[in-house]
């Protein structure tokens, strides 16, 4: 599996994939002590989204998408 490297291309994809099938999308979030790297893994077992991180500013991006996610997911505009 490959990584994307860009966050804005992970994002959109990411949002994309979501908004495509929701039932069906998971994600995880792993934190590497090794590598000191976060790694997001975004799924609907036929398309696998990841992105790595090493930077701590990158935090608050990932912080403020999981935020956009939770509101789709729990919103009734199905």
């Amino acid at each position: 599996m490959t990584y994307i490297k860009s966050w804005d291309d992970f994002e959109k994809a990411a949002e994309k994939l979501y908004l495509a099938n929701p039932m069906k999308v998971r994600y995880t979030m792993k934190y590497r002590h090794t590598d000191g790297a976060l790694v997001l893994k975004f799924t609907d077992d036929a398309v696998c989204l990841q992105y790595k991180t090493e930077v701590q500013q990158d935090l608050k991006k990932i912080d403020r998408f999981m935020t956009n996610l939770m509101r789709h997911m729990v919103s009734s505009d199905k």
